[in-house]
């Protein structure tokens, strides 16, 4: 089909002509003007930039020389920047930076190329003081002036595009120093002797603390199409190790090789989501507070789904880490306002048993290390906590399994305690004793010769659940949760008898976090294989339970308290008892000199004593459920504290009292040491003296209070 011919009368076309002519002449003009006086506006642009990093900053800048070198390339020389009254942040010797025009004409820098000679970028920490203070005070400022809200996710995709638009297409970097001195007690020292992108091809030689080791940075790096795919690894196959971890923070940290993607970044209604991987491989780390062994990942990687929105940052659930031949999926978000908001769900679909065992790091479960299984699990876990309202928060956990069987044990046999054992307590790390569980110990006591009173006094304190759960009871864990979390300190945990028993008997005595995490699956295969049945778990429990300095088990703390046999326990008796298993060597202080109960015990008979009563366990009793009969036997009595020294074991062990309710807790001051730990002399308590007598309850607080800090100085903590 021939289209229509379209005739446009000359006048028109030579009018057309002459205005583009007149624009072309005077963007030609302006262009020869501004190149003329270019030099003259470089000069008044970088004035601007010195008084502005002045003001805004309190930085010191001075450059020796500037000028262009090209049409939109400036040259600088002898650069040094210096905030008040701190260290040398950063000097250049020679810098030739090069700019794309067009983007230009529309307000953004994007840099064309970048070439630097003799550079050292030098961060100083001193105390709470650092050379990189002025980017505080410049946020602050901020804050104050500005007027409207910007979003995260608006703020987060402004950062990335001035990150990217600074990735030049060339780049030629020679002798550039980073330092890091802290405190004088961790530094380091990265010099890179060359580094360059050319076509997108990234190439780089550093040379770590002078002569430890030589690093490359390499890789592909495309700003412009927001992509890059860049690994670190060590010269000569040689691993790639931390040492500022290890001087900072007594952690080794070391890898063959770390791999970062970026795949993508979209800005979207008010979100930026943030697409890419990471990998590493071989990677090992020794820390004291996650396990006593070098923790081995041979492989691992994430695919990473990332969002950031107006008030919340997520890692979406479409991101898959993958441990070996196992996956697992993650969901974390956390959101700022109008209340803060913490969400993490993780689903681990149905695969194969023996892949997700084998996924486990070497050196984090040691117990569990060869064991063989065979079946499919599937997890799912779903946490919410809402800081306004924390007694809200949610919590399910569930570890599903299908066909699931044990078929060769691991380092340990957890069928042991089925037949007689011996038992080794451990006080602030140290072996007490061995004790035989079974007849050939005197105080061996069956479940069926454990008086009545003293079962259900115990149970309905630690675990009234214990004959219905299968080692966990979630609503214990949420309330846990929510009063740790309003209290700020780990005061109540959640742990089961069964949990007690598994950390007790199995597991190390260190306390880290490795531990924590193969008690809870220890107890899950214990529990769910009905490997040890729940009066076998009970009984042991109250044979190697701790009931004072150096008793344990409820056969030796009859006798030593009472002087009669577990089967003749009142109840007065067995809720004192119950009573002391959270806090066992406060339980002297807990009678009077002739040997009744302290007053303030009072209390706790009533709730103990009526929640039996209301279940059926025990008898209704107006008086006190036996309080006033509770009576400590003779030969004890001469270690007691005369009357007149009244002191609370509540207020006295008041530093203690952050453990869950149970009777081989772990104790510490604080939530951190509750995790990790702190070692403690291995000292006996002493009898009570006439000295003791006339210290206040606060005097005895602020002594247990030193004691310990002194400890933890002495052990690097």
């Amino acid at each position: 089909m021939q289209l229509p011919k379209i005739n446009i009368p000359k006048k028109y076309i030579k009018i057309g002509a002459w205005v583009l002519g007149v624009l072309f002449l005077l963007l030609t003009s302006a262009g020869v003007y501004a190149y003329s006086k270019r030099e003259a506006l470089l000069k008044k642009v970088m004035a601007k930039a010195v008084a502005k990093a002045a003001k805004d900053y309190d930085l010191e800048v001075k450059i020796g020389s500037a000028g262009f070198s090209g049409l939109s390339t400036v040259t600088m020389k002898n650069i040094s920047v210096v905030p008040k009254d701190r260290d040398t942040l950063s000097t250049i010797s020679d810098i030739t930076v090069g700019v794309k025009v067009f983007p230009l004409l529309f307000g953004d820098v994007k840099l064309a190329e970048i070439k630097l000679n003799d550079g050292v970028f030098n961060v100083v920490l001193k105390d709470s003081l650092t050379n990189l203070d002025f980017i505080l005070k410049r946020k602050k400022k901020d804050s104050v002036t500005t007027k409207s809200k910007v979003g995260l996710g608006e703020i987060a995709n402004n950062l990335l595009n001035e990150v990217l638009y600074k990735v030049p297409d060339d780049m030629e970097i020679k002798n550039l120093v980073f330092k890091l001195n802290d405190n004088d007690t961790a530094s380091l020292k990265f010099l890179t002797t060359t580094a360059t992108i050319d076509g997108g091809d990234l190439k780089s030689t550093i040379i770590v603390n002078d002569t430890v080791a030589t690093w490359h940075v390499n890789g592909e790096v495309d700003a412009g199409s927001k992509h890059f795919d860049i690994m670190l690894f060590a010269d000569g196959n040689k691993k790639i190790e931390l040492p500022y971890l290890e001087n900072k923070l007594s952690t080794k940290v070391s890898f063959d090789t770390v791999r970062t993607q970026l795949k993508d970044a979209d800005y979207g209604s008010d979100n930026l989501k943030i697409s890419g991987s990471w990998s590493i491989k071989n990677l090992v780390v020794n820390q004291k507070r996650i396990s006593n062994e070098n923790v081995i990942v041979p492989d691992a990687k994430i695919d990473a789904d990332m969002l950031v929105g107006e008030n919340f940052i997520c890692l979406d659930s479409t991101s898959t880490i993958f441990l070996k031949n196992a996956s697992v999926h993650p969901y974390l978000k956390y959101t700022l306002s109008p209340n803060k908001i913490y969400e993490m769900k993780i689903n681990a679909e149905e695969q194969d048993a023996q892949a997700i065992f084998d996924a486990f790091p070497v050196g984090l479960f040691e117990s569990l290390e060869g064991m063989q299984v065979q079946g499919k699990l599937k997890y799912n876990l779903n946490f919410y906590l809402d800081t306004s309202i924390p007694d809200s928060v949610k919590f399910d956990s569930s570890l599903t399994p299908t066909d699931f069987k044990i078929l060769k044990w691991g380092k340990n046999d957890l069928q042991k305690i089925n037949s007689d054992f011996v038992y080794t307590p451990y006080e602030y790390g140290k072996p007490m004793r061995n004790i035989t569980i079974g007849p050939s110990n005197s105080n061996f006591t069956r479940l069926e010769n454990i008086s009545q009173n003293f079962k259900n006094a115990l149970l309905t304190s630690e675990d009234p659940s214990f004959f219905r759960h299968h080692g966990f009871v979630e609503e214990s864990i949420r309330k846990s949760i929510a009063v740790n979390f309003k209290e700020k300190r780990f005061k109540r945990g959640g742990s089961t008898i069964s949990m007690q028993l598994v950390k007790n008997v199995f597991l190390s005595r260190q306390k880290t976090l490795a531990r924590k995490a193969e008690e809870i699956l220890i107890v899950w295969l214990i529990e769910n294989n009905k490997l040890i049945s729940k009066q076998r778990m009970l009984e042991v429990y109250f044979n190697i339970i701790e009931m004072g300095q150096n008793v344990y088990g409820i056969g030796e703390a009859s006798r030593h308290y009472f002087g009669k046999s577990p089967a003749d326990l009142s109840i007065g008796e067995s809720i004192f008892l119950a009573s002391i298993v959270p806090k066992p060597k406060a339980a002297m202080y807990k009678f009077m000199s002739d040997g009744g109960l302290k007053g303030y015990m009072l209390p706790y008979f009533k709730f103990i004593g009526g929640t039996m009563a209301r279940r059926g366990l025990t008898p209704a009793d107006t008086s006190g459920y036996g309080f006033y009969n509770v009576r400590l036997r003779e030969g004890l009595r001469q270690y007691l504290l005369p009357d007149s020294a009244v002191i609370d074991t509540n207020a006295l062990d008041m530093d203690d009292d952050i453990m869950p309710p149970g009777g081989m807790q772990d104790s510490g001051k604080n939530l951190f040491d509750r995790l990790f730990g702190t070692k403690k002399k291995d000292t006996l308590i002493k009898a009570p003296t006439i000295t003791d007598t006339v210290k206040t309850r606060k005097q005895l607080r602020q002594e247990r209070r030193e004691e310990r800090r002194k400890e933890r100085e002495n052990e690097g903590d």
